[in-house]
């Protein structure tokens, strides 16, 4: 099995390393699986990073099934946070 990118969401930039979510089928220890992983581009150092998750090929099943059960509405913020809708929303830093 050859390891095959399936493609990336950016994730943000922080203190000058810029960050991408990396989504892939990989094989390691001779499993196949589907790897979602951060992945770092700074001076220092460009490359997969150790924050990420493996979903083994015999979950994926699963594990779509999981993710495909969210719906957009879903996502939305929940009415009942507390936050008025002038208030703006906090940033979260990448890292």
């Amino acid at each position: 099995m050859t390891d095959k990118d399936i493609g990336k969401i950016k994730k943000g930039e922080y203190q000058g390393a810029v960050t991408d979510i990396v989504i892939g089928i990989r094989e390691y220890n001779g499993k196949v699986g589907v790897d979602i992983r951060e992945f770092t581009t700074s001076e220092k150092y460009t490359g997969p990073t150790k924050k990420g998750l493996r979903i083994p090929a015999e979950n994926f099943p699963k594990f779509k099934e999981m993710i495909n059960s969210i719906s957009q509405n879903d996502l939305k913020p929940s009415e009942s946070s507390g936050k008025s809708k002038q208030e703006p929303e906090e940033e979260m830093p990448d890292y």
